[in-house]
């Protein structure tokens, strides 16, 4: 699919500095995109440069006042990138304790094609509770980019700077964009849309 709508969800882990790489990516391919930051990713972003290159808000709470309208956008598809372990573990467990978590549950709840790109420790990641979360939101159809499979692993404890760099942009978006291509067909095939 040429074209689209990508929300992007970033959580506060290192890599966040790095969305205008999925952005551009996302742009190179005729696809306008939104950032949702929860509320600690937003000090791991530049907002400025974010609102430029996208011609929207970096949105991070609900509304900026009582009577401002909060609506998300229609999406074709959603990333969550980087996604951390207490974010993972709150999107698996159904909590929306900020815009973003209730952003994501929302998309989620609407069958967005949604893509999960882990950023945790090998520590973090063993823990039964991940390991459930990961496993739960799996079976509920999002794909989450973790294992030996996606060439994306946890990092050692310690390591998540120099990990950072080699963080999977590029092949979050051809997940995504593939995801939403074949959604698109099959609403196309039986005769339903969005």
């Amino acid at each position: 699919m040429n074209g689209g709508h990508l929300q992007i969800v970033v959580c506060a882990a290192g890599p966040a500095a790095d969305v205008t790489q999925l952005i551009s990516t996302a742009q190179k391919h005729s696809w306008t995109a939104a950032v949702t930051a929860t509320p600690n990713g937003i000090d791991f972003i530049d907002v400025s440069v974010i609102e430029e290159l996208t011609g929207a808000a970096v949105r991070a709470s609900y509304r900026a006042s009582p009577g401002d309208r909060r609506s998300l956008p229609a999406a074709d598809a959603l990333v969550i990138a980087p996604a951390t372990y207490n974010s993972i573990n709150k999107i698996a467990h159904g909590l929306a304790d900020n815009y973003a978590m209730t952003s994501v549950a929302e998309l989620i709840g609407r069958q967005v094609p949604t893509v999960m790109v882990p950023f945790v420790n090998a520590a973090l990641a063993a823990r039964l509770p991940f390991r459930r979360a990961v496993a739960s939101l799996r079976d509920e159809g999002i794909r989450i980019l973790l294992g030996p499979e996606d060439d994306w692993e946890p990092h050692p404890p310690g390591s998540g700077k120099d990990r950072q760099r080699a963080f999977p942009w590029t092949t979050a978006f051809d997940t995504a964009t593939q995801l939403a291509n074949a959604d698109r067909s099959a609403a196309s095939g039986d005769g339903k849309s969005r």
